[in-house]
């Protein structure tokens, strides 16, 4: 009798372990669990930890609510401004409501797929190249909202969207490093020009100031045949102003004034013996003229 309440009291215990191990269900901690009852939404969402549902009556669905990564696949379309372009992206959600991502959809991960495919063509459609490459913050808050609108009802929620990569045709590849290069070009010329303008202004400035002050001039030639003598050449060259050639001129003229005016004074006076003849410094200055003047044809 007792042996056969001994075996009675295994087997019950045998077949409670038995009903346990099929009952017991363990949910993580990134995880909660829906049940489903003979089909039907059964209590609450599940929490973290030891949970027990009936066995062959009740059925645990655990979902995740850690953040997917999930990547668009590249979709060619034509920008606003007709241009065929590649652009892939990526979604980051998350499920916030577990029992509509199990009831409302069939499966969530692969709907927020398909659309964030369709939601990336749209807004290729709706947008021009120069926002495709340049301005991608606003694109993608745009296709956040498109994706997030629809993904409510199913109780996931868009964590954000960002547009990885734009691939060009190789042409319009082209077409833009000339376009890049063009303006870089335009730009040096318009630096350029501003500093000869500006160079200019300051020659300008000390050649007026040079033609106030004559010795200037020969001061800034001496400055220059001292910068190229340093470089220790074998040959020299040195520039003659024209400014030199003007002032010999002007003494030239101021000479033959004086000597008229000699003349004059000894055809008054007539009774005097004419002087004797002395070499004048015009005379020197000529020969420097002319000096100078062979100098600069050759």
């Amino acid at each position: 009798m007792v042996e056969e309440l001994m075996g009675a009291v295994a087997a019950v215990g045998a077949g409670g372990l038995v009903y346990l191990a099929s009952a017991a269900r363990v949910v993580k901690q990134y995880e909660r669990g829906v049940v489903f009852r003979l089909g039907r939404l059964h209590g609450e969402v599940r929490r973290p930890g030891f949970n027990l549902v009936v066995p062959g009556v009740d059925r645990l669905r655990k979902v995740n609510l850690q953040i997917v990564t999930m990547p668009v696949p590249a979709q060619e379309g034509i920008t606003r401004d007709n241009v065929t372009v590649r652009v892939d992206a990526v979604v980051y959600f998350k499920v916030v409501d577990p029992a509509a991502a199990i009831v409302n959809v069939e499966d969530y991960r692969f709907a927020v797929s398909q659309m964030a495919q369709t939601s990336l063509r749209s807004i290729i459609g709706k947008s021009e190249l120069d926002d495709l490459l340049s301005n991608r913050e606003k694109l993608n808050q745009g296709l956040e909202l498109m994706i997030d609108s629809p993904a409510v009802e199913w109780g996931v929620t868009i964590d954000r969207v960002e547009i990885k990569d734009v691939s060009l045709p190789d042409t319009m590849k082209r077409s833009m490093a000339r376009q890049a290069e063009a303006d870089r070009e335009r730009r040096a010329r318009l630096i350029n020009a501003d500093a000869e303008y500006q160079a200019s202004k300051k020659l300008a400035q000390a050649a007026h100031q040079m033609a106030d002050t004559p010795s200037a001039l020969q001061l800034r030639l001496l400055q220059t045949v001292m910068a190229v003598a340093a470089e220790k050449n074998s040959t020299l060259v040195l520039p003659i102003p024209v400014e030199l050639l003007r002032f010999l001129e002007r003494g030239h003229q101021e000479g033959g004034h004086q000597e008229g005016a000699h003349q004059e004074g000894a055809h008054q006076e007539g009774s005097r013996p004419a002087p004797a003849p002395v070499e004048h410094p015009v005379d020197t200055t000529e020969q420097a003229i002319d000096e100078l003047r062979r100098a600069v044809e050759q």
